[in-house]
């Protein structure tokens, strides 16, 4: 029962994303063609709150659900595999038409055919596991 609030805090993750149709192919069509701002200024809100809560994350402000505070680990700086990386993960988001976040939420919506990509999720992830440690760094 102390893990239920992650799940209602899913549950209305879930509600806010349906609702700002970010969970919407067409939207996403529209800012892959640059038709529309709805996207950008959704993932721009969403950044622009991110750095907000990684330096209270950073200051010790806010502590993980067990009173610790967060450690973040700097991460080493690269053009190339964030370029590399990125171009992966945006060439997969175009081609499903959707991104990682709003997979739960588009089966939830009764989209079946986003059970392949949460397949296919899963084994990425899984794949990158057990590479890592083999991966340049």
């Amino acid at each position: 029962m102390k893990y239920i609030k992650f799940l209602i805090i899913g549950i209305v993750f879930g509600i806010i994303l349906s609702k700002s149709e970010v969970v919407s192919w067409y939207r996403i069509y529209e800012m892959f063609k640059f038709q529309s701002f709805h996207m950008y200024g959704v993932i721009g809100s969403a950044v622009g709150i991110g750095v907000i809560l990684m330096q209270f994350f950073k200051r010790g402000i806010i502590k993980d659900f067990q009173g610790n505070p967060i450690k973040v680990k700097e991460k080493k700086k690269g053009f190339i595999r964030t370029f590399i990386g990125g171009s992966i993960f945006g060439l997969g988001w175009a081609l499903v038409g959707a991104c990682p976040g709003p997979i739960f939420v588009l089966i939830g919506h009764g989209a079946v055919a986003i059970l392949i990509v949460l397949a296919a999720a899963v084994l990425g992830a899984f794949i990158y596991g057990l590479l890592a440690k083999k991966l340049p760094s």
